[in-house]
C-alpha cells in the first residue's frame, strides 16, 4: 500500500476530473487531503479531496506542505515526469496571466476577512 504523504502524486479516479494527476499537499484530517495538478498544468485547480478519489502512484516529489503551484511545477520539471506522465508544460505567457490573476485576488480576499473580523 502506497502511503498518502506531502509530495505524493495520484490519478483521480472520479468526479468530472477523473484520470487526470494531482499532488497531495497536506492531509486535512482521516478522509480528506489538499490537492493541486497545478491547474496549467493538469487540469486540476488546488481543492480538498476525499482520499476514496485518489489512486496514488509510486512517483513522488520534494515539496513543502502548501507549496504553490509554481514551486509544484519546478518539482515536476526536476524530477522528470512532465514527459513521463505526458503532460504539456504550460507556456511563459500562461504563467504570467494565471499568477496575475491570483495577485487581483488576493486583495479581495483580505478585504473580505476584514469585513468578517469587524462585524465580530
Amino acid at each position: 500500500m502506497v502511503v498518502l504523504n506531502v509530495g505524493r502524486v495520484c490519478m483521480k479516479i472520479s468526479g468530472r476530473e477523473a484520470s487526470k494527476y494531482c499532488v497531495i499537499l497536506k492531509k486535512i484530517d482521516k478522509a480528506f487531503v489538499l490537492i493541486t495538478g497545478p491547474k496549467l498544468l493538469t487540469g486540476i485547480k488546488r481543492r480538498r479531496c476525499n482520499i476514496e478519489h485518489l489512486e496514488a502512484l509510486t512517483h513522488f516529489l520534494q515539496i513543502k506542505e502548501d507549496a504553490s503551484d509554481e514551486e509544484v511545477l519546478d518539482a515536476y520539471e526536476k524530477t522528470g515526469l512532465i514527459t513521463k506522465l505526458n503532460l504539456k508544460k504550460p507556456s511563459a505567457a500562461e504563467l504570467k496571466t494565471e499568477k496575475q490573476k491570483v495577485e487581483k485576488e488576493k486583495p479581495k480576499e483580505k478585504k473580505i476577512k476584514k469585513e468578517k473580523t469587524e462585524k465580530q
